[in-house]
């Protein structure tokens, strides 16, 4: 039937046709990307805790999310902050205490004898280094290199007694809960460290 069809149609009204159809198309696909323009992906991270063990996992993330071209945002309140604060970096502690992952288990008694938290320190930092692991002080030049925005909570600034010249160079203003949120809120992917 369609071969009938074709034989009784004008070429120039079918060309007619396919044209207007695909002016319609194109017009309605524009105007959609133009309602919904394409952006890069979104991550948000809130760091709230200002361990060794604790700064590597948001950086990472932070780091490789804009290296497979997303946006990223840190999020550092509370504790998390210390990790921003000039010196503080470099001298991050890994406490075993009350953590039960800690690679050799051992009782929380021993884990709260004077000089271990020291000790786990300077064992989990020599695994890092043997392990050709980035530092920390690292994460965060890369992290501040590649645009990843490194926001300090300007409530947890004022509730401490923190000022501005405290924090590291480079670092995004301070920004409070309600700018966070707002950039979580478009976020691909939303996670609390």
């Amino acid at each position: 039937m369609e071969q009938k069809l074709k034989e009784h149609i004008d070429p120039a009204l079918e060309e007619r046709l396919r044209s207007l159809i695909d002016e319609r198309i194109d017009a309605k696909l524009a105007a959609r990307i133009e309602k919904h323009p394409s952006r890069k992906k979104k991550l948000a991270v809130i760091v709230s805790k200002g361990t060794l063990e604790a700064a590597y996992p948001p950086l990472i993330l932070a780091t490789t999310a804009v290296a497979l071209d997303m946006e990223a945002a840190l999020f550092f309140t509370f504790f998390g902050l210390h990790i921003l604060k000039k010196g503080s970096a470099e001298s991050l502690r890994f406490v075993p205490l009350g953590n039960p992952a800690t690679p050799m288990p051992m009782p929380n008694i021993i884990s709260a004898l004077p000089g271990m938290t020291a000790l786990a320190t300077l064992m989990m930092k020599k695994t890092i280094a043997s392990k050709q692991i980035v530092s920390v002080p690292e994460l965060l030049d890369l992290a501040r290199e590649s645009g990843v925005k490194l926001w300090p909570c300007q409530m947890t600034m004022d509730m401490m007694g923190i000022e501005r010249k405290e924090l590291i160079e480079g670092l995004s203003d301070p920004v409070g809960a309600a700018t966070f949120l707002s950039y979580a809120a478009d976020a691909d992917i939303t996670l609390f460290i």
